[in-house]
Formats: structure tokens, sequence, C-alpha cells
């Protein structure tokens, strides 16, 4: 492995603990305070306040689940979801495992919630605040070489928006040129298709639902102008004039602005666009996830498939969003609707 001397860039990208940490030598009668219900183990020898400890959704302590183990090794190098959790790159629910990477001659394996991987090729390793971690790229193909191919689309997205040094062609390049061979088949389908232009988590996984169902792939963020108004798409299908519009459930949930409000703009917003287009789309996580609405609304517009649907990678796809605490992409820095 290899260490990246652009550490103060990489620095400056961490993601603090999302609720304070406590070494449990710290804290004078522990396990009272623990038994009482005034402090929660997130794991060995780390503790946290309960009351913000619960009210975290599962992503969230993933996230303090990775810094306590910062913690207590701190010369570990994580990587795969804990090296995304410490680059702000999108995690779907939890987890659980923190991924941490050793020599060739060590042992994989699983210990205490830490999951040890082996590997015989290079990774940059980088200091993101203070903690080691593999470097974007190979966060990235990390895990486009292992996980479902939407998590791999969703993440590549995500870095690239990210990073403008992280182009395509690099992530392609670098893929290809590592020595093991496993997952890099695999990988090939998330990295060729990976944009900056997608500016959520559910943009990019609805970008992979919709290659499966066989339709067509959209322009993204293309913009109409009616009157003193500028209204950028999601998706824009060209041909049959169609607008897509993949909206996070923050959208209307009253936490940005009032939900009459919300509803109200998007309403004004609906009315232009129908100007310019011969049919309109909004869908939703439980869209994406129930697979059936989301190709519904495509067909309401006008749109026909122009390719056979992929059963396996849907069935996947819904399965993997139907896990309890789905997905935690709306709130995070990186992950906003």
């Amino acid at each position: 492995m290899t260490l990246s001397l652009d550490t103060a860039a990489a620095r400056s990208r961490a993601v603090p603990p999302p609720l304070p940490l406590f070494h449990s030598a710290e804290i004078s009668h522990a396990e009272r305070d623990i038994a009482a219900g005034h402090l929660v183990r997130v794991r060995r020898g780390v503790l946290a306040p309960a009351s913000l400890w619960w009210v975290l959704p599962p992503w969230r302590r993933y996230e303090a689940r990775v810094h306590a183990v910062a913690m207590t090794h701190p010369d570990v190098v994580f990587c795969l979801e804990s090296a995304a959790a410490l680059r702000s790159l999108p995690l779907f629910g939890d987890p659980l495992e923190v991924h941490v990477l050793d020599a060739p001659a060590a042992t994989a394996r699983l210990s205490g919630g830490i999951r040890l991987h082996t590997t015989s090729a290079d990774r940059v390793i980088e200091d993101v605040g203070g903690a080691r971690v593999t470097s974007a790229a190979d966060t990235v193909i990390d895990l486009a070489r292992s996980r479902h191919g939407a998590i791999a689309l969703a993440v590549t997205d995500a870095a690239m928006r990210a990073d403008p040094r992280l182009t395509v062609e690099a992530l392609v390049a670098e893929n290809e040129r590592r020595t093991n061979s496993r997952g890099r088949r695999r990988a090939r389908w998330a990295l060729h298709r990976a944009t900056p232009v997608a500016e959520t988590v559910l943009e990019s996984v609805s970008r992979a639902a919709i290659e499966w169902l066989g339709f067509e792939d959209p322009e993204l963020q293309v913009e109409f102008r009616t009157d003193a108004f500028r209204d950028r798409v999601d998706m824009w299908w060209k041909e049959g004039r169609v607008v897509g519009e993949a909206d996070g459930e923050l959208k209307y949930d009253g936490s940005l602005e009032p939900a009459a409000t919300a509803i109200a703009r998007e309403k004004g917003r609906d009315r232009r666009l129908r100007r310019h287009t011969s049919g309109l789309a909004h869908w939703g996580w439980r869209d994406v996830r129930q697979i059936d609405p989301l190709r519904e609304a495509l067909f309401a517009t006008g749109l026909r498939p122009i390719g056979p649907e992929s059963s396996r990678e849907l069935y996947t796809l819904s399965a993997l969003l139907r896990r309890p605490q789905r997905t935690g992409i709306e709130t995070a820095p990186a992950r906003r609707s």
C-alpha cells in the first residue's frame, strides 16, 4: 500500500462523528450509566450519550461505529463502506461491519464487528481527519467490484461530484490496471456509467433501475426556460419529450420548508414544464423499491422500453431497498436531495 502525499486536502474532507464519543476510561461509573440508560456502548471501550444515539438514523450509527474503531485502533486502514463513511459517500442502511485492510500475509477474518480484508493490490492510503483511509478512487473501485451495481453507481457518481479529479477514464483505467482481476468485470458496469451530473443518490439508483427496466438512458439536468423561470429537470428523454423527476422524501417532509409551500412550488413548476413536454413523471424511493410503480410512471408518459428487462438486477435492487432502515443518502453532506 502507498501513502498519498495529499493529506491536507484529504483531511479537509473528513466527516466528524455524528455524536460525542468517549473512551470508557474517561467516564466515572460508566457501567452504572449504561445500566441506567444514560450511555450506550458503541463498541468495546467507546461510549456515547444514549439520548443522541437512539435518534440517529442507521447510517449515522454506522458512521459512529467507524469513528469508534478509529479511536480504539488508530493505525488501521479503513476501506469499503467504512472508507465511504469517512469520506461522506453514500451508505445504504447500516452495513454493520467496519471494514479495514491488512497486509496480504494476514488472515481475512471478522472479530468484534471489524472485518479484516487482505489484499496484494496497491491502495493509495490518505489521512482523512486523522484516520487512514483508502483513496476515493480505491474506495469506489473496491465497492464497484464487490457490491450491488446500484450501490456502486451511487457511490461513484457521488465521488465524482465531490472530486473533479475523478473521471470515468481514470477510474476505468485503475480498475483494469489492478493485478487482481476479482470483480473487475462486475465493476465495469458502474464505472462506465458514472457521472457527476447526477445530483442525488436517488437519481443514481433510478438511472440503474431505468436501464434494467429496458428504457433508453435519459439526459440529465436539462434546463427549460419559461418566461422569467429557469427549471432544471433531473431527466429528459428528448425523443419522447418526457421529463422524469426523482423526488426525495425530504422535499415534502417539512424539514426544508413547509410541506404546503413545497407542494405549491412543485405544482407551479410542473405547469411550466408541461409547456415543453408531452409527459412528466415523478417518483420517489418507494416507487424505485417496488419497481412496478416506477415502470408504470414511465409508461404513463408514453415512454416504451427499447430492450428487455433485467429481472435479476431489478429483483436484487428491490430486495436491497426493502431492507429495514433503507438508505442514508438524503441527509448527509454528500447525499442531499
